[in-house]
């Protein structure tokens, strides 16, 4: 019988997802965080976080803040050089509400010292679920997270920010930084002729009295409204790391002057900029000729800002069109129950447990490396490595989240074409995939030792489960390989893969022995949905990803 529902009416349509508690439908988030150091109190917490977090005034402030881009302010009315970015109430918004849970400095304590216990795991957990919402404001709480570690090497000025940089506050106000409720801090490394290779870096500094004065550019600065930068500038000494405020200390502007915000692909609601330095005042942060091992303390969290918020990405994909194939009938038949489909969101989930649980174990290391060598070893090992696969994962992930909605997914009014856009600046920003990839060489040359045991724990952890002996034996060979380099992407794959593997047999064997089956022992196909995956493992899957 024809349908004679007025043509106004919406009808097979799926409802909006949200005012949902990201974290108590997410059954491999809460095993995850509790296999890896989190308490029954912790879950509460976090179960709170996530409905406010999955909140429809959340989704509609992650929307605005991308709809309404910042805009740079170089000169004020008067025609004096202001050098502002101004924002969309949002952008502040989301801010305020990542700074108020302590995303950008809950690893911490007030002293700038590792806060220990599970707080990386803890953290992560926020940064995960906050990824789900909007991406682009997480780039400023990340770097200031990460830019205490490398305050560490100049305890005298450490002492003296964290009073401002350890408060839960947010304030966008343009002002000295120590004038200020809370303070928010940028990076600026790479210039136009090096990108990458940083040593090529041209900016200079020259000492005055106990200060410096930079002069140059820098390509990427990112987060421009921040109230104080790390840069990279070649001192006497050589590649030197310094600490960049927007205000001198007689409460003057700062001479950084950005030239024009960047018009990126995703990542919107952030600015990043252009910039050139007139003889800007900065202090030196550790000796001069050690800019890089100054840096690399921060650059290493970003990195793993960068794996955490992959995996948010595509664990919000995946949940939007499970949800959406759970409502949406075609043929008779609602979508999550047509074989192919549910076939295809089956093996999505399984990738997405199993990226959540290795997250998370990296994230364990972290909390473990100050007391615990091995755990140390794990985190420099794998860091690179996890990047690299959760980083290059995110983007066709997204891409066959879009496709399981259908026209739905592609269009703008819709979270997944944002995420989309969104997810390659995680495998572009702080080191590429080749450079992932030559990082794991360097850490296996120069700790071999250290890198042989952390191997040979993953073989023990994988121990039984389908290809993984295989897997290692294959990883050892090339990198034990004069030609290392030539096939490093691939052993670093089988990496990840491995690693993934043995974080998910401590939250759900079942689910890592199925992971392996279809992931180590022989070749997965190139495309989500072709495996052979029985019934009732699919339905367990499903139903662990996002609850009926």
């Amino acid at each position: 019988m024809p349908n004679t529902a007025p043509i106004t009416d919406v009808l097979n349509q799926s409802p909006p997802f949200e005012d949902v508690d990201l974290f108590a439908l997410d059954r491999p988030l809460m095993e995850a965080v509790a296999a890896n150091g989190g308490g029954k109190d912790d879950a509460k917490s976090l179960s709170e976080f996530g409905r406010q977090w999955g909140s429809a005034a959340m989704a509609q402030r992650g929307r605005v803040a991308n709809e309404n881009t910042p805009k740079l302010k170089t000169y004020d009315q008067r025609g004096f050089r202001s050098d502002q970015v101004e924002f969309h109430p949002a952008y502040h918004e989301l801010m305020a509400h990542s700074a108020h849970a302590g995303i950008h400095n809950s690893t911490w304590n007030d002293k700038g010292e590792a806060a220990g216990g599970a707080s990386e795991v803890l953290r992560a957990a926020r940064f995960y679920i906050v990824s789900q919402v909007e991406t682009g404001h997480l780039c400023p709480i990340t770097m200031t997270r990460a830019a205490v570690g490398a305050l560490a090497t100049d305890p005298a000025l450490r002492a003296k920010v964290m009073p401002v940089l350890g408060t839960k506050s947010y304030d966008p106000s343009f002002a000295p930084w120590w004038e200020k409720r809370g303070m928010t801090m940028g990076m600026g490394m790479t210039e136009r002729q090096g990108g990458t290779d940083v040593r090529a870096n041209i900016t200079r500094a020259v000492k005055d009295g106990d200060a410096y004065r930079i002069t140059g550019h820098k390509w990427f600065m990112s987060a421009p409204m921040c109230d104080a930068f790390l840069v990279l500038a070649q001192a006497d000494g050589g590649l030197t790391c310094f600490f960049m405020p927007r205000f001198q200390p007689d409460g003057s502007v700062n001479a950084i002057h950005f030239q024009r915000l960047k018009d990126k692909l995703g990542n919107r609601s952030n600015a990043s900029s252009e910039v050139i330095f007139e003889n800007a005042y900065a202090l030196r942060l550790g000796e001069e000729g050690r800019g890089i091992a100054t840096i690399i303390q921060m650059v290493s969290l970003t990195r793993q800002d960068c794996a955490i918020a992959s995996v948010g990405l595509m664990r919000s994909g995946l949940a939007h069109a499970l949800h959406h194939a759970r409502y949406r009938s075609v043929f008779q038949k609602h979508l999550a129950d047509q074989p192919l489909m549910k076939s295809v969101l089956a093996d999505m989930a399984l990738h997405v447990e199993a990226s959540t649980a290795l997250v998370m174990r990296l994230c364990r290391s972290f909390d473990r490396a100050p007391l615990d060598k091995s755990e140390a070893a794990y985190m420099r090992l794998l860091t690179p490595v996890v990047k690299y696969w959760t980083c290059k994962s995110a983007p066709p992930f997204l891409y066959e989240a879009m496709e399981c909605m259908g026209g739905n997914g592609y269009v703008e009014e819709g979270i997944l074409a944002r995420h989309y856009r969104e997810s390659p600046v995680n495998a572009i920003w702080e080191g590429s995939g080749n450079v992932m990839c030559l990082d794991v060489l360097r850490a296996l040359s120069r700790e071999a030792d250290a890198a042989s045991a952390v191997l040979q724990t993953l073989a023990s952890q994988t121990r039984g489960l389908p290809g993984a002996g295989e897997a290692i034996a294959f990883i050892s060979k090339s990198f034990r390989s004069p030609d290392a380099e030539r096939v490093a992407r691939l052993a670093v794959e089988k990496l990840s893969l491995v690693a993934a593997a043995a974080a998910l047999n401590e939250v759900s064997p079942p689910h890592a022995e199925l992971f392996a089956s279809t992931r180590l022992d022989g070749a997965h196909g190139n495309m989500y949905g072709a495996v052979d995956l029985a019934p009732e493992q699919m339905t367990k899957l499903l139903d662990r990803a996002l609850p009926a």
